[in-house]
């Protein structure tokens, strides 16, 4: 964990901008967001069940993906949307985010260092959403993992309570478009998906960010021409697990099969129903554990590039 350290220590030497505080929220606020848990259910021995959930064992081509979903359906049945006390730390204080110099307006699809450090990336798309973004940020806390999350605006509005909290876990934030559209936008068009977006973001969360990833990752629809001519980095993907459409078990296959030192994995935490994806997170996280792989977000992966080339912070 040593090399985490060491990013997230010189993380505020590379974000040397305004510090942007953000005021945890009253405690009356919090409390009318908790949900009862319902008699002799105890939530940490239940998702502890989970966590611990023996799949090293099995080979990855025969998991069955009735396994995965018996083994956890119960617990998801029962897990309410919540937020759990956060860490002093973690909620003290966000930094507005730049982009660094070597990857102003530029795309990219991984970051590998020349040292072949196996540090990867998480990202969450189309977020926040109810149920699945809350079930993705308490696994990220119990593996004490930070990842990088991709928001849409609407998504923001009408959840602001979780945009809020996916900041105050320390996540990383990015700007995925205020609808997530395909079609072809002309400059003004691209600057109200962007804009307005990353506007309420930082209205919302108190912070700025200037990661862009394009919907469906189309590049030539005027929206990542727009985000590169505004030195934002559109950031794309290695590893796609394509868990809008796959099962738990492929899911979970297409990304360990796609990993490399320096990727970047799509994951989605928005957009719809989530379960596929909160069920195959906790064998990811260990699979690549036990691969020797360290996570951490898409602006430390950058950090520690710029740091590789001795580009001056």
């Amino acid at each position: 964990m040593r090399i985490i350290k060491l990013v997230q220590r010189n993380s505020l030497i590379w974000q040397r901008r305004t510090l942007i505080a953000t005021a945890a929220a009253a405690s009356s606020f919090f409390a009318g967001l908790f949900v009862p848990l319902g008699a002799g259910f105890e939530l940490t021995s239940s998702f502890d069940f989970l966590l611990n959930f023996d799949t090293n064992s099995l080979e990855l081509s025969s998991l069955d993906d009735r396994v995965l979903v018996a083994q956890s359906e119960e617990i998801f049945a029962r897990l309410f949307p919540f937020l759990e006390t956060l860490e002093k730390e973690e909620k003290a204080a966000l930094l507005k985010l730049s982009v660094p110099t070597s990857f102003q307006g530029k795309t990219i699809n991984s970051i590998p260092l020349n040292n072949q450090q196996k540090l990867i990336a998480l990202t969450f798309d189309d977020g926040p959403w109810p149920d699945s973004t809350n079930n993705i940020l308490y696994i990220l806390k119990q593996y004490n993992i930070k990842a990088t999350f991709f928001l849409l605006g609407q998504n923001v509005q009408n959840f602001p309570a979780l945009a809020q909290q996916i900041a105050n876990h320390g996540h990383a934030l990015g700007n995925h478009t205020w609808n997530h559209p395909y079609h072809y936008h002309d400059e003004a068009a691209a600057a109200q998906q962007i804009d307005n977006t990353a506007a309420l973001i930082y209205k919302t969360t108190g912070i700025h960010t200037y990661l862009f990833r394009p919907p469906g990752g189309f590049l030539n629809n005027g929206l990542s021409a727009y985000a590169n001519k505004k030195n934002h980095a559109t950031v794309m993907w290695s590893a796609d697990s394509k868990d809008y459409q796959a099962s738990p078990s492929l899911l979970a296959r297409n990304v360990l099969d796609q990993a490399s030192p320096g990727g970047i994995i799509l994951l989605h935490d928005g957009g719809g129903p989530r379960d596929n994806t909160v069920i195959a997170l906790p064998h990811i996280i260990t699979q690549l554990q036990k691969q020797g792989y360290q996570f951490v977000t898409v602006p430390q992966l950058m950090e520690l590039k710029e740091q590789e080339l001795g580009v001056p912070h």
